[in-house]
Protein backbone atom coordinates (compact mmCIF):
# COMPACT_ATOMS: atom_id res chain seq x y z
CA UNK A 1 0.00 0.00 0.00
CA UNK A 2 1.44 3.47 -0.76
CA UNK A 3 1.16 5.68 1.80
CA UNK A 4 0.21 9.04 -0.20
CA UNK A 5 -2.65 7.19 -1.41
CA UNK A 6 -4.00 5.27 1.34
CA UNK A 7 -3.03 6.69 4.43
CA UNK A 8 -6.07 8.67 4.67
CA UNK A 9 -9.14 9.17 6.54
CA UNK A 10 -9.79 8.00 9.97
CA UNK A 11 -7.62 5.34 11.90
CA UNK A 12 -8.76 4.22 15.10
CA UNK A 13 -6.49 3.78 17.44
CA UNK A 14 -7.29 -0.07 18.25
CA UNK A 15 -8.27 -0.81 21.74
CA UNK A 16 -6.41 -4.43 22.96
CA UNK A 17 -9.35 -6.62 24.61
CA UNK A 18 -7.44 -8.73 27.59
CA UNK A 19 -9.52 -11.61 29.15
CA UNK A 20 -10.46 -11.04 33.20
CA UNK A 21 -7.24 -12.00 34.22
CA UNK A 22 -5.39 -9.47 31.55
CA UNK A 23 -4.26 -11.84 29.15
CA UNK A 24 -4.59 -10.61 25.55
CA UNK A 25 -7.43 -11.57 24.06
CA UNK A 26 -6.82 -12.11 20.51
CA UNK A 27 -9.79 -13.41 19.15
CA UNK A 28 -11.67 -10.51 21.01
CA UNK A 29 -9.54 -7.70 19.76
CA UNK A 30 -10.10 -9.52 15.90
CA UNK A 31 -13.83 -8.81 16.63
CA UNK A 32 -13.50 -5.04 17.54
CA UNK A 33 -11.18 -5.05 14.06
CA UNK A 34 -13.92 -6.55 12.35
CA UNK A 35 -16.43 -4.27 13.25
CA UNK A 36 -14.90 -0.92 12.44
CA UNK A 37 -13.57 -2.25 9.16
CA UNK A 38 -17.46 -3.08 8.65
CA UNK A 39 -18.09 0.69 9.68
CA UNK A 40 -15.90 2.49 7.41
CA UNK A 41 -13.38 3.41 8.76
CA UNK A 42 -9.97 4.34 6.43
CA UNK A 43 -7.05 2.45 8.75
CA UNK A 44 -6.17 0.65 11.96
CA UNK A 45 -3.49 1.70 14.50
CA UNK A 46 -2.38 -1.57 16.62
CA UNK A 47 -0.46 -1.22 19.97
CA UNK A 48 -0.75 2.63 20.13
CA UNK A 49 -1.42 4.69 22.90
CA UNK A 50 -4.79 3.88 23.41
CA UNK A 51 -3.91 -0.03 22.80
CA UNK A 52 -2.00 0.02 25.87
CA UNK A 53 1.77 -0.16 24.34
CA UNK A 54 4.14 -0.26 27.00
CA UNK A 55 1.62 -2.51 29.36
CA UNK A 56 2.41 -5.19 26.91
CA UNK A 57 5.67 -7.60 25.84
CA UNK A 58 6.90 -7.55 22.66
CA UNK A 59 5.70 -10.97 21.94
CA UNK A 60 2.08 -9.71 22.73
CA UNK A 61 2.51 -6.66 20.33
CA UNK A 62 4.06 -8.68 17.46
CA UNK A 63 1.09 -11.73 18.15
CA UNK A 64 -1.89 -8.17 17.67
CA UNK A 65 -0.11 -6.98 15.04
CA UNK A 66 -0.10 -10.25 13.13
CA UNK A 67 -3.27 -10.43 14.05
CA UNK A 68 -4.78 -7.47 12.69
CA UNK A 69 -2.95 -7.92 9.52
CA UNK A 70 -4.32 -11.03 8.90
CA UNK A 71 -8.24 -9.55 10.16
CA UNK A 72 -7.83 -7.31 7.83
CA UNK A 73 -7.06 -8.97 4.80
CA UNK A 74 -5.17 -5.87 2.93
CA UNK A 75 -8.92 -4.03 3.29
CA UNK A 76 -7.31 -0.95 5.48
CA UNK A 77 -4.08 -0.25 6.14
CA UNK A 78 -2.35 -1.56 9.47
CA UNK A 79 0.25 0.90 11.31
CA UNK A 80 1.37 -0.47 14.48
CA UNK A 81 2.52 1.76 17.30
CA UNK A 82 6.14 1.98 18.66
CA UNK A 83 6.89 3.22 21.78
CA UNK A 84 9.76 1.01 23.25
CA UNK A 85 12.20 2.38 25.93
CA UNK A 86 15.59 2.57 23.67
CA UNK A 87 16.84 2.91 20.24
CA UNK A 88 17.94 -0.66 20.07
CA UNK A 89 14.70 -2.40 21.58
CA UNK A 90 12.44 -0.10 18.97
CA UNK A 91 15.37 -0.86 15.88
CA UNK A 92 13.94 -4.76 17.05
CA UNK A 93 10.42 -4.35 17.38
CA UNK A 94 10.70 -2.63 14.18
CA UNK A 95 12.08 -5.39 12.11
CA UNK A 96 9.45 -8.23 14.01
CA UNK A 97 6.66 -6.02 13.22
CA UNK A 98 7.93 -5.73 9.41
CA UNK A 99 8.18 -9.53 9.47
CA UNK A 100 4.90 -10.37 10.11
CA UNK A 101 3.52 -7.38 7.17
CA UNK A 102 2.79 -4.00 9.11
CA UNK A 103 1.74 -1.77 6.82
CA UNK A 104 3.75 1.04 8.89
CA UNK A 105 5.07 2.35 12.33
CA UNK A 106 3.79 5.32 14.12
CA UNK A 107 6.92 5.65 16.11
CA UNK A 108 7.08 7.95 19.52
CA UNK A 109 10.30 9.14 20.92
CA UNK A 110 12.39 6.77 23.32
CA UNK A 111 9.69 6.25 26.54
CA UNK A 112 10.77 6.98 30.05
CA UNK A 113 12.72 10.33 29.74
CA UNK A 114 12.21 13.75 27.93
CA UNK A 115 14.89 13.56 25.15
CA UNK A 116 16.88 16.10 23.78
CA UNK A 117 15.74 17.27 19.94
CA UNK A 118 19.22 15.92 18.97
CA UNK A 119 18.73 12.51 20.40
CA UNK A 120 14.85 12.06 19.44
CA UNK A 121 16.22 12.73 16.01
CA UNK A 122 18.88 10.27 16.35
CA UNK A 123 16.28 7.41 18.01
CA UNK A 124 14.13 8.17 14.60
CA UNK A 125 16.35 7.92 12.12
CA UNK A 126 17.85 4.37 14.51
CA UNK A 127 14.40 2.98 13.76
CA UNK A 128 14.21 4.10 10.26
CA UNK A 129 17.39 2.40 9.34
CA UNK A 130 16.14 -0.80 11.04
CA UNK A 131 13.88 -1.25 8.39
CA UNK A 132 11.90 -0.27 5.14
CA UNK A 133 8.21 0.13 6.65
CA UNK A 134 6.78 3.32 6.40
CA UNK A 135 6.90 5.14 9.41
CA UNK A 136 4.77 7.73 11.32
CA UNK A 137 6.49 10.57 14.00
CA UNK A 138 3.85 10.46 16.83
CA UNK A 139 4.19 14.01 18.62
CA UNK A 140 2.19 13.97 22.27
CA UNK A 141 4.27 16.27 24.26
CA UNK A 142 1.17 16.94 26.79
CA UNK A 143 1.42 12.76 27.66
CA UNK A 144 5.00 12.19 27.07
CA UNK A 145 6.80 15.50 27.58
CA UNK A 146 8.79 15.55 24.18
CA UNK A 147 7.93 17.71 21.65
CA UNK A 148 8.92 16.91 18.12
CA UNK A 149 9.20 21.02 16.61
CA UNK A 150 8.11 21.44 13.08
CA UNK A 151 11.81 22.27 12.65
CA UNK A 152 12.78 18.78 14.09
CA UNK A 153 10.29 17.00 11.72
CA UNK A 154 12.52 19.26 8.50
CA UNK A 155 15.36 17.91 10.05
CA UNK A 156 13.77 14.58 9.07
CA UNK A 157 13.23 15.20 5.74
CA UNK A 158 15.95 13.18 3.93
CA UNK A 159 14.84 9.77 5.24
CA UNK A 160 12.46 8.44 2.73
CA UNK A 161 11.03 6.14 5.13
CA UNK A 162 9.62 9.00 7.52
CA UNK A 163 6.51 9.54 5.44
CA UNK A 164 3.84 11.03 8.14
CA UNK A 165 3.33 12.96 11.10
CA UNK A 166 0.66 12.69 13.38
CA UNK A 167 0.29 15.79 16.18
CA UNK A 168 -1.15 15.57 19.74
CA UNK A 169 0.14 19.01 20.90
CA UNK A 170 -3.13 20.70 20.35
CA UNK A 171 -1.48 23.24 18.31
CA UNK A 172 -3.11 22.81 14.91
CA UNK A 173 -0.55 25.84 14.00
CA UNK A 174 1.79 23.16 13.27
CA UNK A 175 0.31 21.70 10.73
CA UNK A 176 0.58 24.91 8.05
CA UNK A 177 4.39 25.59 9.72
CA UNK A 178 5.32 21.84 9.01
CA UNK A 179 3.47 22.56 5.05
CA UNK A 180 5.74 25.82 4.99
CA UNK A 181 8.47 24.24 6.18
CA UNK A 182 8.72 20.80 3.95
CA UNK A 183 5.93 21.30 1.20
CA UNK A 184 4.42 18.30 0.66
CA UNK A 185 7.24 15.93 2.05
CA UNK A 186 4.78 14.56 4.87
CA UNK A 187 1.39 13.45 5.23
CA UNK A 188 -0.30 14.73 7.98
CA UNK A 189 -2.48 13.73 10.82
CA UNK A 190 -4.61 15.05 13.50
CA UNK A 191 -4.22 13.00 16.73
CA UNK A 192 -5.77 14.90 19.21
CA UNK A 193 -10.27 13.98 18.61
CA UNK A 194 -10.99 17.58 19.97
CA UNK A 195 -9.25 19.76 17.69
CA UNK A 196 -10.01 17.35 13.97
CA UNK A 197 -11.74 19.65 12.32
CA UNK A 198 -9.73 22.59 12.65
CA UNK A 199 -6.68 19.90 11.77
CA UNK A 200 -8.72 18.38 8.93
CA UNK A 201 -9.88 22.13 7.90
CA UNK A 202 -5.88 23.06 7.95
CA UNK A 203 -4.79 20.09 5.42
CA UNK A 204 -4.69 17.16 7.61
CA UNK A 205 -5.31 14.45 5.09
CA UNK A 206 -5.48 11.75 8.39
CA UNK A 207 -6.89 11.34 11.95
CA UNK A 208 -5.32 8.83 14.34
CA UNK A 209 -8.76 8.87 16.67
CA UNK A 210 -9.21 7.27 19.89
CA UNK A 211 -13.76 7.86 20.51
CA UNK A 212 -13.84 6.46 16.61
CA UNK A 213 -13.74 3.38 18.47
CA UNK A 214 -17.09 4.22 20.01
CA UNK A 215 -18.94 6.06 16.97
CA UNK A 216 -16.99 5.35 13.82
CA UNK A 217 -19.64 5.64 11.81
CA UNK A 218 -19.77 9.54 13.20
CA UNK A 219 -15.74 9.57 12.74
CA UNK A 220 -15.71 8.86 9.57
CA UNK A 221 -18.61 11.04 8.46
CA UNK A 222 -17.42 13.86 10.03
CA UNK A 223 -14.33 13.80 8.84
CA UNK A 224 -15.30 13.37 4.93
CA UNK A 225 -17.26 16.09 5.26
CA UNK A 226 -14.99 18.85 6.36
CA UNK A 227 -12.54 17.18 4.08
CA UNK A 228 -15.16 17.90 1.33
CA UNK A 229 -15.65 21.21 2.34
CA UNK A 230 -18.93 20.67 3.83
CA UNK A 231 -19.19 22.35 7.08
CA UNK A 232 -22.68 23.37 7.06
CA UNK A 233 -23.20 19.71 7.63
CA UNK A 234 -20.53 19.22 9.98
CA UNK A 235 -20.94 21.66 12.17
CA UNK A 236 -23.80 20.28 13.90
CA UNK A 237 -22.23 16.72 13.99
CA UNK A 238 -18.97 18.40 15.94
CA UNK A 239 -21.03 20.11 18.26
CA UNK A 240 -23.01 16.84 19.14
CA UNK A 241 -19.29 14.75 19.11
CA UNK A 242 -17.34 17.29 20.81
CA UNK A 243 -18.27 16.51 24.86
CA UNK A 244 -17.51 12.79 23.71
CA UNK A 245 -14.36 13.91 21.98
CA UNK A 246 -12.96 15.66 24.77
CA UNK A 247 -12.58 12.41 26.28
CA UNK A 248 -9.98 11.72 24.45
CA UNK A 249 -7.78 14.74 25.78
CA UNK A 250 -7.66 12.82 29.32
CA UNK A 251 -5.21 11.30 31.45
CA UNK A 252 -7.55 8.74 31.54
CA UNK A 253 -8.34 8.87 27.86
CA UNK A 254 -7.80 4.53 27.44
CA UNK A 255 -10.34 3.58 30.61
CA UNK A 256 -12.74 6.27 29.17
CA UNK A 257 -12.50 5.09 25.28
CA UNK A 258 -12.84 1.40 26.67
CA UNK A 259 -15.92 2.09 28.76
CA UNK A 260 -17.59 3.48 26.14
CA UNK A 261 -17.26 1.36 24.49
CA UNK A 262 -18.26 -1.33 26.30
CA UNK A 263 -21.35 0.72 26.83
CA UNK A 264 -22.38 0.15 23.20
CA UNK A 265 -21.13 -3.64 23.21
CA UNK A 266 -18.07 -2.95 21.66
CA UNK A 267 -15.54 -4.39 24.02
CA UNK A 268 -14.98 -4.81 27.31
CA UNK A 269 -13.14 -1.85 29.81
CA UNK A 270 -10.62 -4.05 31.24
CA UNK A 271 -7.45 -2.14 31.25
CA UNK A 272 -3.65 -3.36 32.35
CA UNK A 273 -2.44 -1.94 35.51
CA UNK A 274 -1.25 0.30 36.46
CA UNK A 275 -3.96 1.58 34.65
CA UNK A 276 -7.42 1.03 37.03
CA UNK A 277 -10.86 1.09 36.12
CA UNK A 278 -12.94 4.26 36.31
CA UNK A 279 -14.12 4.64 40.01
CA UNK A 280 -18.20 4.94 40.58
CA UNK A 281 -18.01 8.87 40.24
CA UNK A 282 -15.75 8.43 37.04
CA UNK A 283 -18.37 6.20 35.49
CA UNK A 284 -21.73 7.87 36.39
CA UNK A 285 -19.99 10.95 34.86
CA UNK A 286 -19.33 8.82 31.41
CA UNK A 287 -22.47 6.97 31.68
CA UNK A 288 -24.49 10.64 31.09
CA UNK A 289 -22.43 11.92 28.73
CA UNK A 290 -22.99 8.79 26.51
CA UNK A 291 -26.83 8.67 27.40
CA UNK A 292 -27.48 12.09 25.81
CA UNK A 293 -25.07 11.25 22.91
CA UNK A 294 -27.49 8.11 22.19
CA UNK A 295 -30.61 10.34 22.93
CA UNK A 296 -29.62 13.05 20.49
CA UNK A 297 -27.26 11.03 18.21
CA UNK A 298 -28.21 12.53 14.36
CA UNK A 299 -28.75 11.23 11.25
CA UNK A 300 -25.65 11.05 8.91
CA UNK A 301 -25.12 13.02 5.66
CA UNK A 302 -24.15 10.58 2.61
CA UNK A 303 -20.59 10.49 2.20
CA UNK A 304 -20.45 7.09 0.69
CA UNK A 305 -19.95 5.02 3.40
CA UNK A 306 -20.70 1.29 2.89
CA UNK A 307 -24.09 0.68 4.75
CA UNK A 308 -23.95 0.03 8.47
CA UNK A 309 -24.13 -3.51 9.39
Amino acid sequence: MNPKESWKGVFPAVTTQFRADFSVDLEATAKVIEALIADGVSGLIICGTVGENCSLSQAEKVSLVEMAVTTARGRVPVISGLAEYTSALGSAYAREATRVGVNGLMVMPAMVYPAKPRETLDHFTTIARATDTPIMIYNNPPSYRTDVTPAMLAGLADIDTIVAFKDSSGDTRRIVDVRNMTGDRFIPFCGLDDVVLECVALGAVGWVSGMSNVFPREGETLFRLVRDGRYAEAMPLYDWFMPILHLDARPDLVQAIKYCEKYLGRGTDLTRPPRLALDAAEKAELDAVMEKALATRPALPETGLPAAA
